[in-house]
C-alpha cells in the first residue's frame, strides 16, 4: 500500500511539473505588428451575373475576418489588403439521365484575389479560389441559387482566410 502511495505521489509530482500549451486561434498573426485589414469590394467580372453575389461575398469575407481575428476591418489602408474580382459564375450539366437530359447541374464560382501584406511583403500573392455546388436539374436555379451561392462563398472565404492569415 505504501508503495502505491509513493508511486502515486511521484506521478502527481511529475505531471504537475509538466505543462503543455496549445494555441488554437486559427491564425498566425503577430498582432503587435499587424493591426488591420482592408477589404475592397469584389466586383463581378463573370459572363453570367447574379447581382446579390457581390454583396454576399463582401459581407461574408468581412464577417470572417472580424469574427476570427482581432484585426480591425477597414475600407482602405490596412496592414493587410485584400482586393480582387469574381471572375466566374457558371453552370454546367454534370450528369445525364437515361432519357438523355441533364440530371444534375453544377454551379461554380471563381474569385481572383490579390493579397498584400504591408508588414511582410514576401507573403503577397495573386491567386484564384473556386468552389462548386450541385443541384438536381428538376429544380429551378432561382429556387436554389441563394443557398448554393452562400455555401460556395463560405467555402471560398475559408480558402482565402487560410491562405492569408492561417498559414497552415
Amino acid at each position: 500500500m505504501k508503495r502505491y502511495a509513493i508511486i502515486l505521489s511521484l506521478l502527481v509530482g511529475v505531471l504537475s511539473a509538466c505543462t503543455i500549451s496549445y494555441k488554437f486561434t486559427g491564425t498566425s498573426i503577430d498582432y503587435t505588428k499587424t493591426k488591420s485589414i482592408s477589404l475592397d469590394k469584389f466586383p463581378i467580372r463573370a459572363n453570367y451575373v447574379w447581382s446579390p453575389m457581390e454583396s454576399m461575398f463582401y459581407n461574408s469575407l468581412s464577417d470572417a475576418f472580424a469574427r476570427k481575428t482581432k484585426l480591425k476591418v477597414l475600407k482602405r489602408g490596412g496592414d493587410l489588403q485584400l482586393a480582387g474580382e469574381i471572375v466566374e459564375y457558371s453552370q454546367t450539366n454534370k450528369s445525364v439521365s437515361s432519357d438523355g437530359y441533364s440530371a444534375q447541374v453544377q454551379l461554380k464560382i471563381t474569385v481572383n484575389v490579390r493579397f498584400v501584406n504591408n508588414v511582410k511583403h514576401e507573403e503577397d500573392f495573386e491567386q484564384r479560389f473556386s468552389a462548386t455546388a450541385d443541384y438536381d436539374s428538376s429544380q429551378q436555379l432561382a429556387t436554389v441559387q441563394e443557398k448554393l451561392v452562400q455555401e460556395m462563398i463560405d467555402n471560398i472565404v475559408d480558402q482565402i482566410f487560410n491562405a492569408t492569415v492561417a498559414n497552415w
